[in-house]
Formats: structure tokens, sequence, C-alpha cells
């Protein structure tokens, strides 16, 4: 049996595919190490969405090539969105591969290493094996996308929408929790869509029901919800289930109209703003996220300053924004008035210097309130960790102090006493 690195790049969602193939390759005997120098098999599980991401994927398998020579490595395997995209261009350029898979041959890997043959499955039924802290996973719940948005890529490498069958995902959920996982985050390319495809209507909610009733889980937290299925119910839904935390992820891409029409987005602003004026009166504990794109072919001065306007006048308390990367084999690569890359770029930090005076001032408005928090870690001085306003990977922290820190992984109350752009800072109650 072999001794194998992984190097995980991209989304969640990739990541969940890398714990997957972690759990099958360990189930056929081989063993794990987090020293390339000391892997007789180095797996980089690769990211394709956008150029700058493509780009650290070529050079992670460059990297990791290097190991075939000054170290142990004899096989370099590259899988993921890449791989799926490029096959032919990565074959013919990158000789230094010696197995490529895309993101529906995972099983192959345990007999393409050693093993008598394919494993049987790689979904929810696999075991995986945990790259997030112990106390937290991702639960995948789809892949794939129907919206067809005209900048994006996913529907050319994962296909179309494939909703898990919820009986399965509520067995994946628990045996993470049984293995001590306390907080879950929903993720998939369009979570609110899920079911959609499988049985003919949204099943989150359902699916949500049915997970708060495990025993273990304290948090749930649902991202990716898409713009135009966020309905008063769906946010009523989320706040009568005491598990899930008052996070809203939306991602906008933009706040136009005609840039929304172009990009082939669902809803328009006035759905938008029906929306975020529900969530003030009804729901104002929410903490709102949404994602903006910039530079998009067409999109005029007047456009962009409405919408960084929108942001200010419609605050959300967390924003990340990107300019607009024209993806081949997209609409939206082949249409009229692309924009210049100093122009998106200029756009970009514009936006997103609005938005940091923004968050500043939400999180402001925080100090003084009382909020539990799950402590991730220590600094040398304070502890630090998340409250329901703070999702894995993509947001802030909150730091605080204690006579006595408190255990990794356990849940505490914290006064919240001053704020910074992104973090706050208290003490533990």
């Amino acid at each position: 049996m072999a001794v194998i690195g992984v190097i995980s790049l991209g989304c969640a969602k990739n990541q969940v595919d890398t714990e997957r193939m972690l759990g099958l390759l360990t189930g056929a005997g081989h063993t794990l190490t987090n020293d390339p120098k000391q892997a007789d098999v180095l797996i980089v599980n690769t990211c394709g969405f956008i150029e700058s991401a493509k780009q650290e994927s070529i050079d992670a398998i460059l990297e990791m090539a290097q190991y075939k020579q000054g170290g142990r490595c004899r096989r370099l395997v590259v899988t993921g969105c890449l791989s799926e995209r490029y096959r032919a261009e990565l074959k013919d350029a990158m000789p230094e591969i010696d197995v490529l898979l895309g993101v529906r041959e995972y099983e192959k890997l345990p007999r393409l290493l050693g093993a008598s043959s394919d494993a049987p499955v790689c979904g929810p039924q696999t075991a995986r094996v945990l790259t997030t802290p112990s106390y937290s996973a991702y639960l995948r719940i789809a892949d794939g996308c129907d919206n067809r948005c005209t900048y994006c890529a996913i529907p050319l490498i994962r296909g179309g929408l494939v909703s898990e069958p919820l009986e399965a995902l509520v067995d994946e959920a628990r045996r993470l929790i049984g293995g001590g996982v306390s907080e879950l985050t929903l993720i998939a390319q369009d979570t609110s869509g899920y079911g959609i495809d499988r049985y003919g209507k949204p099943m989150l909610p359902e699916l949500l029901n049915q997970l708060e009733a495990i025993d273990g889980l304290h948090w749930l937290r649902v991202l990716y919800t898409y713009p135009d299925t966020v309905t008063p119910e769906l946010i009523d839904r989320f706040r009568a289930n005491k598990k899930i935390v008052p996070y809203l992820d939306m991602p906008l891409q933009h706040t136009e109209d005609e840039m929304l029409r172009r990009m082939n987005r669902r809803g328009d602003q006035k759905h938008i703003l029906r929306v975020l004026d529900y969530v003030a009166e009804h729901a104002p504990e929410f903490m709102l996220r949404t994602t903006l794109m910039v530079g998009f072919p067409g999109e005029t001065e007047e456009q962009f300053q409405r919408m960084r306007q929108f942001i200010v006048d419609h605050p959300f308390d967390r924003v990340g924004a990107f300019a607009f990367s024209p993806e081949e084999g997209t609409h939206a690569a082949s249409l009229p008035d692309q924009l210049p890359e100093e122009v998106k770029q200029r756009r970009l930090s514009e936006l997103m210097q609005a938005q940091q005076a923004v968050s500043a001032a939400r999180n402001r408005a925080r100090i003084g309130k009382q909020v539990e928090v799950l402590v991730e870690g220590y600094d040398g001085t304070r502890a630090f960790g998340r409250s329901y306003a703070e999702a894995p990977d993509v947001d802030g922290r909150v730091f605080f102090t204690a006579k006595t820190f408190p255990s990794i992984g356990s849940y505490v109350s914290v006064k919240l006493t001053d704020a910074l752009e992104y973090d706050m800072i208290g003490e533990l109650v």
C-alpha cells in the first residue's frame, strides 16, 4: 500500500470531493501524509473555475511534480475541475502527470493505485476523511447546476443539477455528527434548488426538518441560496428551525436589471429589495452575505456606480466580489464590449472600499451584544472562534479574552466589546 499526499484547491464543494477520495483510499488500505516529501503518490485536486484558479492549479501541479525528482513520489495524480475541463491539454502539456481523472471518476482511484477493483461508489455513502476541524463539516447536497449563467463554466465542467437522495444526506449527516461534528454547513451550486431534479420540487425545507432532528447537531448553516428562490416563506422556515443560524447567503452578482439579464440571472432588483425589506422588518438578527461581480461585458460606469451605491443604501454584512473573467466556452466570453482589465480592477477596488466601511459600521452595531461562539483556537493571548455571524473559511473571527481558555470545539458565551473591519473583539461571559 502507498503513502498518499493530497493538495486540495478551490471551493468547499471541491473539498468534499477531496474528503471522499481520502475516504476511498484509506478504506483501500493506503495511509496519508501532510508532507509531500514522504508521499509515494501525490494527488492534486484542482479548480478550473476562473483564470486565477486555473493558474493556481497549474502551479500546484508543477510544484508537486518536483517531488518525483527530489522525493519519494512515483506517481502524480491530477483530479478535479481542471482535469475534467482540460484533460487533453494537460496530457499533452504536462507529461509529469501520471493519472488524470475527471470529477465523476474518483471511484477509479483505488484500483489505479493498487486495489483489486474500483470503489463501489463515491458519494454521500462514502466514509469521509475530514480536512476541516473535527467539530465542523460541509454537507454537499447537490452537484452541478441548471441555472446557466452566461459567465459560469460550472455546468460545462460538472453538468446539470444532480441532487443527492435526501435519505443518503441524512445518513451522511448522522455519521458526521456521530464522529464529533457539531456544525454542518450545507453547500451546492444552488442550495435552494435542491431536489427539483430528483423530486420535482424544492426539498431544502424537508431536508432541514430532518437534519434538525439529529441529536448532537448544534449549528446548521445554509450557503449559496439563489436569489429568486429566497422568499419570505424560506426565511421564516430558517427562523423556525432552532438549529439553523440566522445567516442568509444570497449571491446577487449584480443589482442592475440589465446586467442581471445579460448574465442570465433569474429575478430582478425589485425582488432583491423585497427580500431585504422583509429581513429588515421580520428578521433583523439575520447576518446578510452576498457576492458581486464587476466588469461584466457592457457594464457602464453608471451601472457600476449604482451597484456600489446599492450596497451602501441596502447594506450587507459581508460582500465577496470579483472581476469578470472571460471563460472559454461560456456565452459571456464572446459578448461585445469586453472591458479592459484596469477598469475591472479599479471598479473592484472601489466596490470593496465602499463595503469595507459598511462592514465596519455593521460590526460596530454589534458591540454590547452577547453571542454564542464556537471556540476554534488561541493566538497566544486571546481565544478566537466564530459566532453565528461568521461562516467558516470566508468570514472573520471573534477574538475574546478569558481567565481560563475554553476547549476547542466548545460553545461559549461572549460579550462583544469592540469591532474591527471584519473581526469582533469580546470577553468571555
